[in-house]
């Protein structure tokens, strides 16, 4: 069982707690349970080529893009038909389904992004999921319109756990990866979002409690993502670090 609001990695000994101005949340797994979704989805669709792939396999992908989880799977047993751009175009909309029938959006999350919004942070999306899927969920949830920055590693050279999705985030945003906290909930995204050089808060829903050392803190739940998160990882939110 996940201990709730445990630090993972002490974070480095400053003279005072480091100022975050943007909170960067991940989508699969934190604003939406798909990550049950994926796996599913992705067993079937795989088994239909003639590659049988167990749910471990299938954990050490998650929060990486669907077009290299398919490149992987070619390299190691190559089939013919269909092209892997149809197989990975058959994951993704075998998940958009399941989720707007399924209406698996984190209701918790949209707290968690109140409660960043009433601090005056900045709130930016990073997700590996292609666009397409990540309009859907921001519909499903009613939250089209709440986060300035939303970016898809599709459009990135590489996917998580690459660091560039967060780092185009930053950029966007126009604020140092250092002043950025982003919320995870896979391995890989904790690897993407400390490389860059942010700090990471992990909430890890799919039953993963091993190998999330590198993040900053781990959450048992989005529901516990309050102002415990700041002592946690021994950061401030700019406004209160201002006094405004």
């Amino acid at each position: 069982m996940i201990c709730a609001a445990r630090p993972v990695a002490s974070p480095p000994v400053t003279s005072s707690p480091r100022v975050i101005e943007a909170v960067v949340f991940d989508m699969d797994g934190v604003l939406v349970d798909s990550e049950p979704i994926w796996r599913e989805v992705e067993g079937k669709i795989f088994a239909g080529v003639g590659i049988e792939v167990t749910d471990r396999d299938l954990l050490e992908t998650m929060g990486v893009r669907v077009g290299d989880v398919v490149d992987r799977w070619h390299r190691r047993s190559p089939w013919d038909e269909p092209s892997r751009e149809e197989v990975a175009r058959s994951i993704v909309d075998g998940v958009a389904d399941a989720i707007r029938r399924e209406g698996a959006f984190n209701e918790e999350s949209i707290r968690a992004i109140d409660y960043v919004d009433g601090l005056g942070l900045r709130l930016a999306l990073a997700s590996s999921s292609p666009m397409r899927l990540i309009r859907s969920v921001l519909s499903l949830g009613g939250l089209v319109d709440r986060f300035e920055v939303v970016l898809s590693a599709e459009d990135e050279d590489r996917g998580k756990p690459d660091p560039a999705v967060y780092l185009s985030a930053a950029r966007e945003l126009g604020i140092l990866p250092e002043r950025c906290l982003a919320v995870e909930d896979s391995i890989n995204g904790v690897r993407s979002a400390k490389e860059a050089g942010m700090v990471c808060v992990a909430v890890p829903v799919s039953g993963v409690t091993d190998g999330f050392e590198g993040a900053d803190l781990v959450l048992g739940s989005i529901v516990e993502f309050d102002e415990r998160v700041w002592a946690g990882t021994r950061t401030v939110p700019a406004r209160a670090s201002s006094g405004r």
